[in-house]
């Protein structure tokens, strides 16, 4: 005969029975033993499950066999509206709010709205610049603990999600699923505005900004506004002086790392752009057009007279 869940006994306990399994720790009321001692583990960080294929430890069985499909590529949760497909429940609940447009939390700064209170929440962060998460690796702060744990697989070299068609493998699901759109093509983000298609929404995203000119990140130092996070980061180095980037031949430091690759040519001495008109070479696009118009008929490609 089965046997039955130790929750499942539970059932037939009177209200004052339960009252036993509640934790010590912070109060928490759970339905059955089992429950509260599964519970304990987030106290004591016990995680007695572990991953045969990468070592990852679960504190429950439940996340073990969650866990266990990105292994596989198992993703028995498919959207009836797109056809897409996921691991887990909350994972296809969080999608459907694509389609059905919901977002009821909504910033107060800039008036954005969001689908969960925890994106809104680090969404504000955006604005008031708190980035409470310290990496102990290499001091480095964060916005969430969610992005400090993907950013410490730099240091551990967790590479946890594995492409079904090619073997390649990844620290973010989020970069495997964009990997795979290589092997499939599929492109299921499409712009309103201009029927423009693409692979991810946060492209679809940030190209629907060229339409509405929406500028959500503002530098906290000069107000400055920009439509990309990443626009935002390198204006701030102006204020900082963070320069990043070091060239491997002088030690030479940028704040951009275009700066630093097109320095290292002078090192290198790699000219990738050249006159179609004469065959010259220039380390820098810029210099090819000053030589084009000083040198050359735009029309015709023709020297000029000098």
């Amino acid at each position: 005969m089965e046997e039955k869940h130790p929750c499942v006994k539970t059932v037939l306990k009177t209200h004052s029975q339960t009252e036993s399994f509640i934790c010590r720790q912070c109060g928490k009321r759970l339905t059955c033993n089992e429950s509260l001692k599964v519970h304990m583990r987030i106290h004591t960080g016990e995680k007695p499950f572990t991953c045969d294929q990468c070592g990852k430890c679960f504190a429950d069985k439940r996340s073990l066999k969650l866990h266990m499909r990105v292994h596989s590529g198992e993703k028995p949760f498919i959207c009836d509206q797109c056809g897409l497909s996921f691991t887990q429940p909350s994972n296809i609940k969080r999608h459907m709010k694509i389609h059905t447009g919901e977002r009821q939390h909504t910033c107060e700064l800039c008036g954005k709205s969001f689908s969960q209170l925890q994106s809104l929440k680090e969404h504000t962060k955006m604005h008031t610049g708190v980035k409470d998460h310290m990496c102990f690796k290499c001091e480095k702060t964060f916005i969430s603990a969610k992005v400090l744990k993907r950013h410490q697989m730099i240091h551990t070299g967790e590479k946890p999600y594995m492409c079904s068609h090619c073997n390649k493998r990844y620290s973010r699901s989020e970069h495997l699923k964009t990997h795979e759109r290589i092997h499939t093509g599929e492109k299921p983000y499409m712009c309103s505005h201009c029927d423009k298609i693409f692979s991810l929404p946060g492209d679809l995203k940030t190209h629907e900004r060229i339409h509405t000119g929406e500028k959500p990140y503002m530098c906290l130092h000069c107000n400055k506004r920009f439509s990309r996070s990443t626009h935002l980061k390198t204006h701030e180095r102006i204020h900082t002086g963070e320069k990043p980037y070091t060239c491997s031949h002088c030690d030479k430091r940028f704040n951009q790392s275009g700066d630093l690759k097109t320095h290292e040519r002078i090192h290198t001495g790699e000219k990738p752009f050249q006159c179609t008109a004469c065959g010259k070479s220039f380390t820098q696009k810029s210099n090819l057009l000053t030589h084009t118009k000083n040198n050359h008929n735009a029309a015709t490609g023709e020297r000029n007279n000098v």
